[in-house]
């Protein structure tokens, strides 16, 4: 019989519905005595696929422990993107540092035509159609902070309305 408490057994299982996908994963060496010391880092983007993402960025001394912190930072920092049926509503532009990043909506069909940390935050946002254009820094960091930003000034129609009323 089914627990009440929990929605599926995902829930109770401790899974949640979230896709995560690792964006990059940096490797870091510290020279002491006795030769290299390594660390990792981790940028992972978390997502339902339904509006709602975020990302994450874990370090650690083992390449699964920045991962594991990364998909947990991200999940604390989820938000939700206003699409227009399968795509944006209206043309953006983010900056984070050097990153910065162009995302216009696109037809139905057209598909996801953006490069580098782009794919996955718009992937796991749920955007199925849009162009995308990344200029300045080629740090994945950065343009994954800076689609975060452009998505985050996303606004619908109902909303520029309301405002301009």
């Amino acid at each position: 019989m089914a627990d009440p408490k929990f929605r599926n057994d995902r829930e109770r299982d401790g899974q949640d519905e979230f896709d995560e996908r690792v964006v990059f994963v940096n490797r870091c060496a510290k020279v002491v005595k006795g030769g290299r010391r390594m660390s990792f880092s981790a940028v992972v983007v978390v997502g339902d696929h339904q509006g709602r993402v975020g990302f994450g960025f874990g370090k650690a001394n083992e390449v699964a422990d920045a991962i594991r912190k990364g998909g947990e930072a991200a999940k604390k920092n989820l938000f939700h993107v206003k699409t227009n049926g399968k795509t944006i509503p209206h043309q953006v532009f983010g900056v984070c540092d050097g990153g910065r990043v162009l995302l216009k909506p696109a037809p139905d069909g057209t598909g996801l035509i953006v490069g580098g940390g782009m794919r996955p935050i718009l992937e796991c946002a749920g955007v199925r159609d849009a162009v995308g254009k990344s200029m300045g820094s080629k740090n994945r960091l950065n343009v994954v902070k800076a689609t975060i930003d452009a998505l985050s000034q996303l606004r619908s129609a109902e909303e520029i309305a309301a405002i301009r009323a």
